[in-house]
């Protein structure tokens, strides 16, 4: 499947069998968290066959069970960090699901197991996506529409319309879909809005949007 097909079919899963990743699968994963790390000066890592951070009172809690495997998104402290490791780490989540893989960004119901990260100076792990063998493919949660997360001066582009719909498509926080685009000719402003993980949902959607618009179509604002 492409990165379309891979947004329309991938929702959050909670709960996987008890199934390990295969060597090319976790080959493939790596191969590509070390090119986002190049680019983006990130130090996250794929943590395999470590079943003690979703083994807690808090996993359970939010539904969590059967997870051994899960991305790492780690980086030094900065103004963009968050923003970074949802663009980031959603490009990994998008590639899972090509793999035949399911997945779910955890903010909070997990334990920091220091021992399977390698963290240097300076940084701190910011969220974790558990990824696995799903028991089920994930449920579809009601979606915004276009006109309540798009400004637009005028007719809307098609191009514009095809990255909102992306977007809309993106996992955030509780599902509250807080952000906004705003397009000024072919400039387009990412707008966060306000709420806990703001600024990862909006690299999550800014990715989404990317996709769905194509990046020669447009120029960031705020970049």
């Amino acid at each position: 499947m492409d990165m379309k097909q891979a947004m329309n079919m991938r929702h959050s899963v909670r709960q996987y069998i008890n199934r390990p990743l295969e060597e090319n699968t976790i080959q493939t994963l790596r191969d590509e968290i070390e090119r986002c790390n190049q680019e983006s000066g990130l130090n996250i890592q794929l943590v395999t066959n470590e079943p003690k951070a979703f083994n807690s009172f808090m996993a359970h809690y939010g539904k969590f069970s059967g997870v051994t495997n899960y991305i790492a998104l780690i980086g030094k402290k900065e103004a963009k960090l968050d923003e970074k490791c949802g663009y980031y780490g959603e490009r990994l989540v998008l590639l899972a699901q090509q793999l035949g893989l399911n997945s779910c960004w955890v903010a909070m119901t997990y334990k920091k197991i220091p021992s399977v990260f390698k963290m240097n100076k300076g940084e701190k792990i910011v969220i974790v996506i558990a990824i696995g063998y799903g028991m089920t493919q994930g449920t579809e949660h009601k979606s915004k529409g276009i006109s309540d997360v798009a400004v637009v001066d005028g007719e809307m582009p098609e191009w514009f319309r095809r990255g909102i719909e992306a977007a809309l498509l993106a996992p955030t926080a509780m599902n509250q879909q807080k952000f906004k685009f705003i397009l000024e000719g072919n400039n387009v402003l990412a707008h966060a809005g306000r709420g806990f993980y703001s600024k990862i949902d909006l690299g999550i959607v800014k990715f989404h949007f990317e996709i769905g618009a194509r990046k020669e179509n447009f120029k960031w604002k705020n970049d």
